[in-house]
């Protein structure tokens, strides 16, 4: 048995059963600094956010982890940059399967998502995708490939729908004592 792998399952249980569900955000915070690859100043996880690795996510400043999303840092790398906003119940998935293959061998790759992003309701980012800076992901979209700075996407599969204003000026500041 592989005790690093062993150490890092306990260390995710802790905090997907019973840490992650503490109603004071401080608590949270103090676990995820020394658990997550980084946590940028000012960046808040809600209540009820499942990591699967967190060694492998890297949250930049003043983002905003909304409830109940799931991050999944199992083999590749996920990162994001500033006052990035995820949505409620948004995915992001780095580990899945190659359905070609006889093995049902894995298939990932990290994922990169740019400052002032803003990823919707149940959004789902699949593996290997770059969210560019400033886009949009709508509510419930399925992000198969990248998606280009400053482009609103919706849809499954997301398709460009418009753009974002470029003249993006504000910090993330969302901090309540619980939630």
């Amino acid at each position: 048995m592989n005790l690093r792998l062993l150490a890092g399952g306990i260390l995710a249980f802790l905090y997907n059963s019973c840490i992650g569900n503490f109603p004071l955000r401080g608590v949270r915070r103090l676990y995820l600094r020394k658990w997550l690859g980084s946590l940028g100043s000012g960046t808040g996880v809600q209540m009820g956010c499942r990591f699967l690795n967190g060694r492998k996510v890297h949250l930049g400043e003043r983002n905003v982890i909304n409830f109940g999303c799931l991050l999944d840092g199992r083999k590749f790398q996920i990162v994001t940059g500033s006052d990035v906003s995820i949505g409620p119940e948004a995915s992001i998935l780095t580990l899945g399967h190659d359905p070609q293959s006889p093995e049902f061998a894995d298939r990932g790759g990290d994922v990169v998502i740019g400052d002032r992003v803003w990823i919707s309701y149940r959004a789902i980012i699949l593996p290997g995708v770059t969210i560019g800076e400033g886009a949009v992901v709508g509510a419930g979209a399925v992000v198969t490939k990248n998606v280009e700075p400053f482009c609103i996407v919706a849809g499954n599969p997301a398709l460009k729908i418009g753009e974002r204003s470029r003249q993006l000026d504000y910090r993330l500041n969302y901090d309540p004592i619980l939630s």
